[in-house]
């Protein structure tokens, strides 16, 4: 009898632990599905809502971040799929000096302007799958922007260090800005490959002005300039663009 009692409790033991496993199962997959798969969902429904649209400007210097990349003018077009919050494109710049880039990003808008995505920033000169620390020619950056009123704030973090497009991995940048009716300021920091030596400080710092040239009464010219001055690097840039 005592043998049969052993079985039988053995036996509810095994149940437990089975029901016990399934139960961490079912709670591993609900986590998965709430933080991974409910998301991608959101953002499906949202994309089936979406177009693409294609756009280019054309600016006399291109000036990124404070340093001037390329030479002479820069032609930067732009393809980008759109559906809610959800942003998915690649955008590029090629002037007549030879330089070329082109650059993946996907972001997310949420209500009230908060702004999450990740740019890959890549030379097209390069090979597009090396991906070692030495030679890599992709550099992938981590998105944060707010509006606040007129204010507004971005925060970037490079993740990985790839000597092709020359990030260190963990390079940060940081800018604030304010805008008026047709004028904007801002002033940014940042280190690694933003600066000379890569420590951390200004270098990107001006202003920025914006109108439209009527060229008939339905038809308008974009037109943007910028002066910019990089502290770090002791330059001075006046640039100026029109957007089609």
């Amino acid at each position: 009898m005592c043998l049969k009692y052993v079985y039988f409790y053995d036996r509810i033991l095994i149940n437990e632990r089975i029901v016990m496993k399934m139960l961490k199962y079912l709670i591993a997959g609900g986590i998965i599905y709430c933080t991974i798969c409910s998301p991608i969902q959101v953002l499906a429904q949202e994309a089936q809502k979406g177009s693409f649209d294609v756009s280019a400007d054309l600016y006399s210097n291109y000036v990124w971040r404070g340093s001037k990349l390329g030479t002479g003018p820069a032609f930067q077009p732009s393809v980008e799929f759109s559906g809610g919050g959800l942003a998915i494109g690649v955008w590029g710049s090629v002037d007549a000096g030879g330089y070329s880039e082109a650059d993946p990003y996907i972001s997310y808008s949420f209500p009230g302007g908060l702004s999450l995505g990740v740019t890959d920033y890549y030379l097209p000169d390069l090979h597009f799958s090396e991906t070692s620390k030495a030679e890599g020619s992709h550099g992938l950056e981590l998105n944060f922007s707010l509006p606040l009123g007129a204010f507004s704030v971005s925060a970037n973090y490079i993740v990985n260090e790839a000597g092709g497009v020359g990030t260190y991995g963990g390079d940060k940048y940081f800018e604030i800005g304010y805008a008026f009716d047709r004028i904007s300021l801002f002033a940014g920091a940042g280190d690694g490959w933003h600066t000379e030596g890569g420590a951390f400080k200004v270098c990107n710092a001006g202003l920025e002005v914006s109108k439209e040239i009527e060229v008939t009464e339905r038809f308008s010219i974009p037109v943007t300039g910028q002066v910019v001055v990089n502290p770090d690097r002791n330059k001075l840039f006046v640039l100026v663009g029109i957007s089609f």
